[in-house]
């Protein structure tokens, strides 16, 4: 075998072993009910903070230990706890994303990504933009 051969073979063989750890770390975006049913997959989760509910976190009782109320697209509204710190400017969140499974009632997290509200909204454009002509 020519050494250009075993250049091909290995770049293939790398190129399946990619896509096959790209798609199993790949999750699915779900819902509370979903997850209910399907307590043994791990799903991504979007929601909004409910602010009416309390956060609970005591950086000196358990710093590890974060949790919240989520909403998610469908209006059901589950516990999430998180066993690590609480991200900084938490409430201030638009959107959260969350990384788990359930567990009883609760949405047990692995991660959390943050989506944060638009800075830029319509009304608070000033009337006169793009009306300068340079």
């Amino acid at each position: 075998m020519k050494t250009i051969h075993i250049i091909i073979i290995l770049v293939l063989i790398i190129s399946i072993g990619v896509v096959i750890t790209t798609l199993s770390d790949s999750g699915t975006y779900s819902d509370f009910m979903y997850s209910s049913k399907n307590p043994d997959k791990i799903v991504h989760i979007i929601g909004k903070l409910d602010k009416s509910k309390p956060i609970e976190y005591n950086a000196e009782k358990n710093a590890n230990l974060f949790s919240f109320f989520l909403i998610d697209d469908k209006g059901i509204e589950k516990k999430v706890i998180y066993h690590n710190t609480k991200p900084q400017d938490f409430e201030k969140s638009g959107n959260v994303v969350v990384t788990g499974s359930m567990k009883a009632d609760e949405f047990q997290a692995t991660s959390l990504l943050l989506k944060c509200p638009s800075k830029y909204n319509a009304d608070k454009t000033p009337s006169k933009f793009g009306s300068k002509k340079f």
